[in-house]
């Protein structure tokens, strides 16, 4: 039996979604703990990995079990053998088709910013306290939804074994949370290594007039990562959903 878990966490303590050598990460201690409460070996398969410090509210991850499981009473316990920063908030019966990242259509992260200092948002929000343009955000973000499939290597991380920078990025775009408080979100059908967060910062510099609208194309254009701008701090970016074909559950 495969089943499909739906995963929050707080990634400050983590080095990431993947299981990596000496560091820990969300996998590790998801895997250890299934395992601990279902008495057998549980090795997840995430929808994508997520960078040190980077939070989740919609991670999902698949695993397989050689015995069917009671859903509610499986979520209450790994919950309670969870430690306080990673929950699962659901968890459904797939077809064993069904793959946590390769049957995924859709990802979607937002990203948060606040210009005035709150406590509150520390380690959840980045501070940027230098106003920027939102409209001009914006003309920037429209230009990375005019093409079905675009090569994005301007706003990836070099040591990455993708074969391939092609991403189509359905929706993105800023809004105003409140009079202090910014989000950007951004949905594609999949995101390069520091994508987002490689965006972000690139289009600050648009919004503090440090470079044009036509330097971002330009950037966007040159499939260069030393012509974008800073990758912005991990503490503000959430992968917030992943979607999938409605057929791959179990009705």
């Amino acid at each position: 039996m495969r089943y499909f878990l739906s995963i929050k966490y707080h990634g400050a303590a983590y080095h990431g979604w993947q299981i990596q050598q000496n560091a820990l990460s969300v996998q590790q201690v998801l895997d250890e703990t299934l395992s601990k409460v279902l008495r057998q070996p549980v090795a997840t398969v995430g929808s994508g990995r997520t960078d040190t410090g980077v939070h989740a509210r919609g991670q999902v991850a698949h695993f397989d079990s050689s015995i069917p499981l009671d859903e509610e009473e499986c979520l209450y316990r790994f919950n309670a053998a969870l430690p306080r920063d990673i929950s699962i908030s659901k968890m459904v019966p797939v077809t064993e088709q069904a793959h946590a990242r390769f049957s995924a259509t859709c990802r979607s992260y937002q990203y948060f910013i606040h210009q005035k200092r709150n406590p509150f948002l520390n380690g959840l929000s980045c501070f940027l306290p230098t106003k920027v343009d939102i409209k001009m955000m914006n003309k920037a973000a429209q230009q990375l939804v005019r093409y079905k499939k675009r090569n994005y290597a301007s706003f990836s991380k070099k040591n990455t074994q993708n074969p391939s920078y092609d991403c189509h990025i359905f929706r993105t775009g800023w809004h105003v949370l409140e009079e202090d408080r910014l989000i950007f979100s951004i949905s594609a059908d999949r995101f390069l290594r520091g994508m987002v967060r490689a965006i972000v910062g690139t289009m600050l510099d648009v919004g503090a007039s440090k470079i044009s609208l036509n330097d971002f194309e330009k950037i966007v254009e040159s499939q260069d990562r030393r012509q974008a701008g800073h990758s912005v701090d991990a503490c503000g970016l959430f992968l917030t959903e992943v979607t999938y074909p409605t057929e791959i559950y179990q009705q």
